[in-house]
């Protein structure tokens, strides 16, 4: 009798999970999932890219998986992009906040959901960038001061062989820094260290396998498992920000803001606005997202890129033949000069393309029931962009599977930028950042390739493209051999 009462309770058990394992009335299609892991053997949840791509052939460019109980979207391709977060922008501009990402974060000014407190710190963060010049001159000249730290790295390497992965992640962290804290940090220093150290190892713990079954499996979250190594991170990280906000606390001068921390400082001292999301606790947050943001993104992009210009001579040659012309009597490029540079600006996105540094972006859900290309989708459904889709897309890009500049050249030799570029994503959502980024890869490229010329050692094999999965790509460690150029 208690044998069969087991039995019985076994089955109505699995039936529970089996009902919850349920895709709505006109939902995507996709696999049939198993009760409680849902899709998760159907992906490999080292780097599930390339399943992603699998499954969109089996179901379409918009179909569903089960992330253990629960239901994720996956959209795929230009046309159900463009709906998702352009024409039906605000409808896809939540963030699930049940999961790894969100809780890591403490729902972070980018895993916040839409609502009145992220529109608040957007906005905030939007006019702060552009007071301390953002796209102007005065930043121009933070990203020219810092790139003449990475040209004495790159002095002191000449005739040898070097691994840049340390450098241009230094320096991409060092230019935000002076945004966020007013501050650079000497290459050695602990500060930079540690915290980059702990958002690269972050980074590939959130999108790996323990972080999978964290969101799938609630139960197991307390335990001492290898996703604890992120929140150890993120305390060491959040006690640095912590010390630095305390420093401007003592140091500033109200309504003279210097960097970003003091002009929330000075939002906080306001005050009076009872119903304001504004804290300390959420600048200390707020600092470190953008700091991770700007630098991962970046210097991930800028490996990539000096990853192929070593291994692609004749793209670096001809690069340099038109910088040398375009700045020819120039001391130093200008982010203005890039309209005088057709074929390094072709090199540059193609670079961005290749790279697909956040290749599933960063989840969203939808804020209310809508569609999706004739789909019905409730309210809080979890929404995977599959920015590979898009980036490598057939009907898009001349030559969609290979690195090649002429994807963003017309037959005039003009640059053009086809709609399937999105790297930073779209809509509301789209990265703050992208400004930053965008003048950063530009100054950082043109003004190395002016001076130096890069090569692929002899010695190093043939050059592994395959890169690194984590919430953001990053290639294989590499070496590069560094000449100076007679540029007279």
């Amino acid at each position: 009798m208690f044998v069969s009462f087991i039995l019985l309770g076994t089955c109505v058990f699995f039936f529970m999970l089996c009902l919850k394992c349920h895709r709505p009335k006109n939902f995507p299609p996709g696999p049939f999932p198993l009760p409680i892991l849902g899709n998760l053997l159907n992906l490999n949840l080292d780097n599930p890219i390339g399943d992603f791509e699998r499954l969109r052939k089996c179901y379409g460019n918009v179909y569903s998986l089960f992330i253990g109980p629960k239901l994720a979207v996956v959209i795929n391709g230009v046309q159900a992009m463009k709906e998702a977060m352009i024409t039906k922008a605000v409808d896809f501009a939540g963030r699930p906040q049940d999961i790894f990402l969100s809780h890591l974060t403490r729902n972070g000014t980018v895993l916040a959901d839409y609502g009145p407190s992220w529109k608040e710190h957007r906005r905030f963060a939007a006019m702060t960038f552009r007071n301390f010049g953002l796209g102007t001159q005065s930043m121009e000249q933070s990203v020219l001061g810092e790139i003449q730290y990475t040209m004495e790295t790159l002095e002191q390497s000449i005739g040898t062989t070097m691994s840049p992965q340390v450098m241009f992640h230094h320096a991409a962290s060092n230019i935000i820094c002076q945004v966020l804290f007013g501050t650079r940090y000497d290459y050695d220093d602990n500060f930079i260290k540690v915290v980059v150290q702990g958002f690269k190892e972050n980074s590939k713990i959130a999108n790996g396998p323990w972080a999978m079954l964290y969101d799938s499996v609630p139960i197991i979250r307390n335990l001492p498992l290898p996703f604890m190594k992120a929140f150890k991170n993120n305390e060491t990280s959040t006690n640095l920000v912590t010390g630095l906000v305390t420093e401007h606390k003592e140091t500033r001068v109200p309504g003279q803001p210097r960097d970003f921390i003091d002009c929330y400082l000075d939002e906080l001292d306001e005050g009076g606005d009872n119903n304001s999301s504004f804290c300390e606790d959420r600048l200390i947050r707020f600092a470190l997202d953008l700091h991770y943001a700007a630098t991962d993104t970046t210097s991930n992009t800028l490996l990539t890129g000096f990853l192929y210009l070593t291994t692609y001579p004749h793209v670096q040659e001809r690069c340099q033949q038109e910088i040398d012309r375009a700045l020819e009597m120039k001391d130093h490029a200008r982010y203005d000069d890039r309209h005088d540079m057709p074929y390094v600006q072709a090199v540059i996105h193609e670079v961005q393309r290749i790279a697909n540094v956040a290749p599933l972006s960063v989840y969203h859900c939808t804020t209310t029931d809508t569609t999706l290309m004739g789909y019905s989708l409730p309210r809080g459904t979890v929404i995977i962009q599959n920015l590979t889709s898009v980036l490598n897309e057939e009907e898009q890009w001349k030559f969609p599977h290979e690195f090649n500049p002429e994807n963003f050249l017309n037959d005039q030799g003009e640059f053009v930028k086809p709609e399937a570029f999105m790297p930073f994503s779209a809509g509301p959502r789209k990265c703050l950042g992208d400004g930053l980024a965008r003048m950063e890869l530009f100054l950082i490229m043109v003004t190395l390739l002016r001076r130096f010329k890069f090569v692929w050692p002899e010695d190093a094999g043939q050059p592994d493209y395959t890169p690194v999965y984590g919430v953001t790509l990053s290639p294989k460690p590499y070496c590069m051999k560094v000449q100076p150029r007679d540029t007279q």
